[in-house]
Formats: C-alpha cells, structure tokens, sequence
C-alpha cells in the first residue's frame, strides 16, 4: 500500500502539461481532448483565460542614436546608449544584444548551414538536375555568391562602454553578443551604456536580404543614385521574458525579431538632398525640409485626398543634382519595438491625414514615398491603400497607436517596422517613356501595403514572438489583409487566404505542422501566413460566427497591446472571449498535419411503418412491383416459350391470387393488439408519427481526411427548394473517422440532392466524393504538339555547322 501511494504521488507530481492521454485498447482516438497536455500551465503572469496575469511584466529598453550614411561607401558609422530597466524579478549578470547584420558574415551560422537546393534564405536559389538533367543555378545565385566574395559584411564593434567610459567585457556569439555588467542589475534597476559600430550595406537586389541599398545606375545624376532601406542596423537589446528568460537564439533569415518596447532619440546624417522616411517623428523640420514643404506637411492633416510634400518636380530636380554637405534629421518616437528608415534622393512623398477622433493620436499622417519608377501606381495606391487599411484593422483590434503610417518602395519586396514599411512593386518603362503596370503588379502593391501597414498592429504592438512561431504574427496578418483585401474590391483575385486555397499544401506530404518553429519550416508561405489565415476565416464564416469572432479577436488585441502573447494565450482567449470551446480546433489544425475530407457515402431514405396491415402490407406489393422484372423472364417471352400454368388448366389455386401480401386476419389481430399495448404517450407519439409520414434520410459520412470539422450539407429538395445545414464538428466527437446523422422532413419534401461543403468553405480536399448522387466530373482535354528533342544526339549538327535553316513546314 505504501509502494502504490508512493507512486501515485509521484503521478499527481507531473505537471498536466506532461502528461498524454493514450489508448491502449482499440483504435479510439480522440480529437477532442482538451490541450491540457501541450499548453503550457497558467501563472501568476499569463492567467488561464489568456490574459496577462496579475503579476506580469517585461523589459524596457531606450535608445539615444546618432548614425551618418556615408553614400559613396555605403556605409553606416552610428554611435548608441542604450538604457535598459530591469522589470524581471530576476538579478542579470549580463545582456545580451542582437547583432543581426552578422547573418551577412561568411562563416555565420545562416550561411554555413545553408543547405543546397533546400529552402532557406529569400530569393530564388538552384533546382538540383537528377539523371541527365543538369543543376541549375540561378544568375541571381550567382550574383549573391560574388557580392559576399566581394565584400566585408557583418557588424565592426569598436566599443562598448559605460556612460564612464570603462571598457565593458564582451563576447560576440554569431548574431548575438553578451554583455558582462560589472554587478548584476538587481529586479527594478536600470543601466546605461554606449556602443560604437560600423557595417558595409548590403546590396539588397544581390543579397536578397531584408534591408539594403539599390542602385540606379541610369539617373541622370552623374555616376546614378541610390535608395536605401536600412532595418536590422543597430545593436538591439534581445528578449528577456517570463516564459524563456533569454530569447538568444541565432537568428538564420527565416525567425523574424523579438524586440523589446522603448523610447527612441534618433539623428540621422545623410546628403543634404536626401528625403529620409522613418519611425517616429521629424524634430526638427526646419532644418531639413523647405517652408513650401512644411506648409504642405501641415495641410496634409485635414487633406481629403493624398497630397505631395516632395514634389515630382522636386524629387526630380534632386535627383539630376549633386549634393552639397549633409543635414541631420532628428526623429523620435515613443513605446514602439524597433527603428527603421529609408533615404534617397530620388523621394516623392505624399501625405493625408486619418481622424481617430478621441485616440491617443487623433490624426494620423498615411505617407508614402517612391522614386519615378514607381509611377501612377504609387501615386494612385499607395498612400489610399494605406488609409484602407488603419481603417479596418483598427475596426478587428484598436485605434492606431502611432502618429505616422509610412510606406516606402524600394529594393525590399516587403518588410515592416514601427510606423514604416517597405514594398517592392513598381511600374514598367516602355519605349515611348510611358509607364505601365499589370494587374498582376496593381495587386501586389495594394496587397503588400495592406500587409506590411497591418503587421504595424501585428506584431508591432501586439508582440508577438516571430522568431519561435512566425504564424502568431503573419497567420493573422494574412487573414486580416485578405479581410481588408476582399472590402477593398472584392473583384481582385486575391490567393492565399481562404481555406479552399490551402488544399493542394494540406494535402501534400511537405506539410509540417503550423506549430513547427518558424526556421524549421520548409514552405514558409503556406504554413505560416496561408494556413492559419484559412483557420481563421473558417472560425469567423463557419465555426463560431463573425459576432463572436471579431469580439474575441478584438479582446486578444485589446489584452495584447505593446505585450507578448504567446500561442496559449492567443487560443485561450479566443475561446474565452467567444465561449467556444476550441481545443479540437487548434489540435487538428495547427498541431497535426491532418487535412479536410469528408466523404458522403451512402444516404437512406426511410418510411414509418403503420403497424397496420392494410396500409403497409399494399406498399409492399407495391414496392416490389417497381423492382426490375428478372432478366430471363423477360427473355422468355421474347422467345414466345409457352408458360406452364397457362398451358394446363386445373393447375391454379389460392396463391394464384393471393400473394405474400396478402392481408390475414391474424395481421389485423395483431396490429390491434399493438396498439392495445402502448402506453398513452407511445400511442400518441407513434399516431403522430404515421399521420404525418414524414420522410427520414439516414446520411452516412467517412472522415478520409482525419480532420475533424463541421459537415455543411446543401440540401437540394424534389420541390426546388434548397436549404443550408450545418453540423457541428462535435458530431464527430465519439468517433472521428465515420458517423451517421438522421435528418427528417415533412411529407412533401423529398431530398433529391446532397452536397457537402457546397460553398467549399472548409477547404475539402477532394469535392467529387461530396456529391450524392456522384455527378459527373466535369474537367477539359487539351490538344497539344510534341515537342523535339532538345538533346545534342538528336539535333541536325551537320545543318547547324553548314548554317543551314529546316524548312519546318516540310518533311
């Protein structure tokens, strides 16, 4: 007895979290336990209903920055101090700081672990040659492998101090350095000190990196112009939470950054002709912008429409020039994550004002930025784009937090920061010097600016980790970008969102769970961004109804902002806030790589049965008499054969008339006594029952797909009528792989057709084995030509040598 209580302790000792439910016995499985097991256990910091407890805190951190870009060189020479505030209950011995434009270095973790022809950095890379096929390498691949050959990447540490200029231990780990305090900073202290640094810009058209510079060599400037994006250019203080401690994990390309909120004090030293976008706000606009800009900057704020502050004209003047000095722009921002800018002076800029009427910023500055090659494209929806967006996005979650929504089109196909983005699309030059874009390219742009503008939300204020889960901050961006999207014109051909778009991913063998840490995943677009947008469309449209969606997801915002969720607290405010419960939900979709397909089978068609002899009995005959006649019966009567009782009379009797439905009265006793048996209420109900003798389909359906989900059924009736039902996912919740539901309709209504998902809203995978009764596929066939052989063994050299031309119109 001792042994087993012992035992038993040690059993109630395991945290819930590890401890797994498994059948032994049988093939039960199932799909609706709760996450008990793999959700993290709540604290005194993250409660039980998903929101930040009673006792939760993160770091602060401010920075004082002075940066010069030295164009000809492309170099940043920058000078920081930084103040941290220790907020943990913990006592830190040391700091640790992330060092990102080392990803850059040559012998870093990202590059040397760089697998060949696998998935990885951004940029197209080579496609591995199997048999006779060659390996193909890219130019773009190539042109990346001389730009690191030809250049010094990677951060240039000169110095790190205190304010009182002592030296500070310190030790570079790849992309990360740790910084050894003389005491450890102590729960509620502060520390300040200084670090000096210097980096070669990358090329980010060579690099394919998320910041960069890109060269114009044809502008009519002497030598070209330049536009640069500079992110991830200053030593930033790595994460210390209450659920890692230390974030110092090696940042490879794929993990975005995990950043802590502060103030910002930021002097940026340019070309005295640059116009210079940022986070925060211009300090000093005197110096830097004309009196004819200012003017504009100030009646942008209550412009109806987007309005220039750099001119065409202006941007254009500049951009012929040459430069005289430098200027230094000062900007400031508060509470924000990160600082990022862009300088050029090819830079159009335009700006209109956002009313948030009773906000912290009341009106908002929507900005854009673009050189010529951007064209009316930009002029026509950038800025309108991002108008579009604070409007919805602050519709799902909350008001703007910021002063300034910029976005600024330059080498970088699309990245976000605080107050500022970056995206890629542009115009296209045609030989009479027009410009003009395609859809194609329309599309990209009012897309991209949606989402780089809406990862301001997400996870800009709302923190979350994208280095360990990308999907928190770009599953959820994608969704809300396609909301904002389909609001914009609903006619665009937006991809990527929906369930039904994720099918050939969910089905395919390189599907890895939503859950996998983001630099492990292989197709980063699907199951980061694509993915969970369809679970969320499928929450809000089908599972628990846009009322209580949006209210949950504007309380996960609202508890969230300018703090760092984690996946438990984003799904257990979901359901809290909904009353849902969704464990089913987040299991199937985003831990497993189960798909949609459910199969109906088979549907029967039922009749109540009178009991009473005269009635069923003639139905009976009846129905047999619709059976098809026996094939050789038929037959025979086409051979004329002579049918024996015919032919010999005296052979008929009482079976001759009377068949095996004929009515007995032992039938009709026994039907009286039937009656004569139930109680009142069963009597009641069975006469209710004949009486009406309503119609009754039993539907039966196999879960092929293994993920559990609601089965919609569209219900097609003899009268021409339709219907749309429903059924929740918990039908499945005693068996997940095959169930039986009943459905009953009156006399009159006689189901004639059955599809399931018929709006194909849960991203079914296979849509032929939905339909009862099956229909007929319907697909094309194409007429095509063969092609020759390409091979060297089958071309005509000899013709080729003597500069012979086939007549390819004659054999």
């Amino acid at each position: 007895m001792r042994f087993v209580l012992f035992v038993a302790a040690l059993l109630f000792a395991i945290p819930a979290h590890a401890q797994g439910v498994q059948q032994t016995k049988g093939n039960f499985e199932d799909k609706f336990r709760q996450l008990d097991e793999v959700l993290p256990d709540p604290s005194t910091t993250r409660n039980a209903s998903g929101a930040p407890g009673h006792e939760y805190w993160q770091q602060k951190v401010d920075y004082k920055i002075t940066a010069e870009l030295d164009e000809t060189k492309r170099r940043i020479t920058a000078r920081a101090t930084i103040r941290y505030t220790n907020n943990s209950p913990d006592a830190l011995p040391w700091l640790w700081l992330q060092l990102d434009q080392n990803i850059f270095k040559r012998d870093s973790m990202a590059e040397l672990t760089d697998a060949f022809g696998g998935p990885g950095r951004r940029g197209p890379k080579v496609t591995l040659g199997s048999g006779s096929e060659p390996t193909k390498l890219s130019f773009e691949e190539l042109r990346r492998q001389q730009a690191m050959a030809d250049n010094q990447y990677g951060y240039d540490i000169s110095a790190v101090r205190s304010l009182a200029g002592a030296d500070l231990p310190h030790t570079i780990v790849g992309t990360l350095m740790r910084v050894d305090l003389p005491a450890p900073l102590a729960p509620g202290e502060t520390t300040e000190f200084a670090i000096e640094w210097a980096f070669n810009i990358v090329e980010e058209d060579a690099v394919n990196a998320r910041s960069g510079y890109e060269h114009f060599p044809d502008d009519p400037r002497k030598g070209g112009n330049d536009i640069f994006l500079l992110a991830q250019w200053f030593p930033r203080m790595v994460v210390y939470s209450d659920y890692e401690g230390w974030h110092n994990k090696e940042f490879l390309g794929r993990g975005e950054f995990t950043l802590e909120f502060g103030d910002y004090e930021v002097d940026l030293t340019v070309p005295s002709d640059h116009i210079i976008a940022a986070t925060g706000t211009i300090q000093n606009p005197d110096a830097v912008l004309t009196a004819a800009q200012r003017q504009r900057l100030e009646a942008a704020k209550d412009a109806a429409a987007p309005m220039f502050i750099v001119t065409p004209q202006e941007a254009a003047a500049a951009e012929a020039g040459n430069p005289k000095g430098t200027k230094t722009w000062k900007f400031a921002a508060t509470n924000v994550r990160d600082f990022a800018w862009a300088s050029s002076r090819k830079f159009m800029w335009d700006a209109q004002g956002v009313k948030q009427p009773g906000a912290e910023n009341e009106t908002v500055l929507a900005m854009s930025f673009w050189p010529k090659e951007g064209g009316d494209l930009w002029k026509k929806y950038s800025t309108a784009a991002v108008v579009h967006t604070l409007k919805v996005y602050s519709r799902f979650s909350f008001d703007y937090p910021y002063p300034t929504a910029q976005s600024v089109n330059g080498p970088v196909g699309g990245m976000e920061y605080p107050m500022i983005t970056f995206n890629g699309p542009r115009t296209t030059l045609n030989k009479d010097g027009t410009r003009t874009y395609s859809l194609a390219e329309k599309m990209f742009l009012v897309g991209v600016v949606i989402h780089e503008i809406g990862h301001i939300y997400f996870p800009m204020t709302v923190n979350s980790d994208e280095r360990q889960w990308t999907w928190m901050d770009e599953g959820l961006n994608s969704f809300l970008d396609s909301v904002a999207g389909y609001e914009w014109d609903p006619n665009m051909p937006w991809t990527r969102s929906l369930p039904r778009d994720m099918v050939s991913y969910m089905v395919s063998n390189n599907q890895q769970p939503i859950m996998t840490q983001s630099d492990s995943v292989t197709d980063l677009g699907a199951n980061a961004y694509g993915k969970p947008s369809a679970a969320y469309h499928l929450l809000r449209d089908t599972i628990i109804g846009r009322e209580r969606f949006d209210f949950a997801l504007k309380e996960y915002a609202r508890r969230w902002k300018f703090k760092r969720p984690t996946p438990a607290d984003f799904f257990r405010t979901m359901e809290e806030a909904s009353g849902t419960d969704l464990d089913w939900f987040w299991r199937g979709w985003f831990y497993t790589t189960d798909h949609v397909d459910i199969t109906l089978d088979s549907i029967y068609r039922l009749k109540m049965d009178s009991k009473n002899p005269d009635i069923d009995l003639p139905r009976r005959r009846a129905e047999r008499a619709e059976e098809p006649e026996v094939v050789g019966i038929g037959l025979n009567e086409q051979q004329g054969l002579p049918i024996w009782v015919l032919e010999n009379p005296g052979m008929t009797d009482f079976y001759d008339k009377n068949d095996e439905f004929t009515v007995t009265p032992k039938d009709r006793k026994g039907y009286t006594d039937f009656l004569e048996g139930l109680l009142p209420w069963e009597r009641a109900a069975f006469d209710r029952a004949v009486k009406e003798d309503a119609n009754y389909y039993v539907l039966n359906f196999t879960n092929k797909g293994g993920l559990v989900m609601p089965i919609i059924l569209g219900l097609t009736f003899k009268d021409g009528s339709t219907e749309k039902l429903n059924i929740p996912a918990e039908i499945w919740r005693r068996n997940s792989r095959e169930v039986a539901k009943l459905l009953v309709y009156p006399k009159g209504k006689e189901l004639v057709q059955v599809v399931v998902d018929p709006d194909w809203e849960t991203g079914d995978a296979d849509l032929e084995n939905n339909h009862y009764p099956r229909r007929i596929i319907p697909s094309r066939i194409e007429a095509f030509k063969d092609e020759a052989s390409k091979s060297r063994v089958s071309r005509d050299l000899m013709g080729e040598a003597a500069g012979a031309e086939p007549d390819k119109k004659k054999k």
